[in-house]
């Protein structure tokens, strides 16, 4: 009776990961498209892509500014769109593919480059909205507290899993239609109508090139954009985390970057708080802010719980949610957004390649079929493709100093290029280079949606 009870205790104590942190997403736990499109678009409502975007719009002229939103929205979306894919395809999260890439030891650094550039991300947008909101109501010597009690409760919600950023993701959609509508409506209204803003020339001051303006844009969203299969993969086909992915990225960068290259090319101001002053929405604006970073910190911590989760083996994401927010609302706390135009530059040039990685190693290893992790020995490191992320990594940082085209496209081309070029050449050279599958070799498409399992 003693043991009984002893065994129950333990049973009521286990924690039980309902997000499937560390496993393959079985298809009674997938979800409707919409829903994950409403999620990850919610991922992208980012006030500080505005303050990117109002940064480029004093640097260009309308029309250059409209082909600058659309290769960088297409570039990324196209990116995002492929990693939703193979997610639903799978039912993995970025990390968990990045272990097949990587191998096991390899994927680490999966979990430090998406992991660490979250955790700093979560920092510069707590900061950005501890700044709008203390030069809003005159309280900036109180910007420390302020910052710290906005950055300590985003990240509850994150806690709660999926379905947290679901209810906070549906909640913030009002906002973000508003934004879509008053923002634009008002730089119009400012320049004096359409015509006009295409009359305006840049500042003389304002000194940026057209590669570097497109990796910005797709800088701002890259990041998330790599972690979006953590959400994709609860979509209950390849086609719709594809759509899903596409469109949520496609819409959100056109919007949020759009919004802020008006503001910033009418106004020929390129801080985003000194624009919503002007325009005199500054109070409606750090409402609206707030509900938008409200949004994407919960997401953004819950990608970096889910990158300490594998990093450490452990199924249960949430210690490692509680110390990214502690390093993440220090950094905040500091002044960690003055940073922040060199991070989005940093982000658009090192993050594509290893999402690129993912792709090319699925389509060249696993496409005809894919394992489960229970039946994978994997290796420790899989040196043909980490040294193809190298070079890739080092051609687009190469390519970002000498103004060769665009870093973020060179990244993911270069590896994509290096993944077969270098597993081709191993495999001429009788050097083993691929995991160890055991037992049942592949995952099997169940025959109704009824079956636990993995779509393919």
């Amino acid at each position: 009776m003693k043991t009984q009870n002893i065994n129950s205790k333990k049973k009521l104590t286990e924690y039980v990961d309902v997000d499937y942190t560390l496993t393959h997403v079985p298809l009674h736990a997938r979800k409707n498209w919409v829903s994950i499109f409403v999620v990850l678009l919610g991922f992208t409502f980012l006030a500080t892509s505005m303050a990117a975007g109002a940064n480029i719009g004093v640097a260009f002229k309308m029309d250059e500014l409209i082909q600058i939103l659309i290769i960088g929205s297409l570039i990324l979306a196209l990116y995002v769109g492929f990693l939703c894919w193979i997610s639903a395809k799978t039912g993995l999260n970025s990390i968990l593919l990045a272990r097949y890439a990587l191998g096991k030891i390899g994927s680490k650094w999966g979990d430090i480059i998406l992991g660490g550039t979250q955790v700093f991300w979560y920092a510069v947008q707590s900061a950005y909205i501890g700044t709008v909101f203390t030069q809003a109501f005159g309280l900036e010597k109180y910007y420390i507290p302020i910052t710290v009690f906005f950055s300590l409760f985003f990240g509850v919600f994150a806690i709660k899993g999926t379905r947290g950023m679901e209810i906070i993701a549906y909640a913030s959609m009002p906002a973000f239609i508003y934004l879509a509508y008053i923002i634009p409506s008002l730089s119009i209204e400012s320049a004096g109508g359409i015509q006009e803003l295409f009359l305006i020339e840049p500042k003389a001051t304002a000194t940026m090139t057209f590669s570097a303006a497109v990796t910005i844009t797709v800088g701002t969203f890259i990041s998330g954009g790599t972690n979006a299969p953590n959400w994709a993969r609860f979509a209950k086909t390849p086609k719709t985390g594809f759509i899903a992915g596409f469109l949520s990225f496609f819409v959100g960068t056109i919007v949020m970057v759009f919004s802020g290259m008006l503001g910033g090319i009418a106004l020929q101001q390129g801080d985003m708080v000194e624009i919503l002053i002007s325009m005199g929405i500054v109070i409606m604006g750090v409402i609206i802010l707030i509900f938008n970073i409200w949004t994407t910190n919960t997401a953004t911590a819950y990608s970096f719980g889910v990158a300490g989760a594998e990093f450490f083996n452990k199924p249960n994401k949430i210690p490692y949610v509680f110390w990214g927010l502690i390093i993440a609302t220090i950094m905040a706390a500091v002044g960690i957004y003055e940073v922040f135009i060199p991070f989005l530059s940093m982000l658009g040039i090192f993050i594509p390649p290893l999402g690129g990685l993912i792709i090319a190693d699925y389509f060249y290893t696993w496409r005809k079929s894919f394992p489960k992790l229970e039946n994978v020995k994997f290796r420790t490191v899989r040196y043909a493709n980490l040294t193809a992320y190298l070079l890739a990594t080092l051609g687009a940082y190469i390519s970002s100093i000498f103004e060769v085209g665009f870093p973020s496209i060179n990244g993911v081309f270069l590896v994509i290029v290096f993944v077969f070029v270098l597993n081709k050449t191993f495999e001429k050279l009788g050097i083993s280079d691929l995991h160890e599958i055991v037992d049942e070799p592949e995952i099997k498409k169940p025959e109704n949606d009824n079956k636990t399992g993995i779509s393919i």
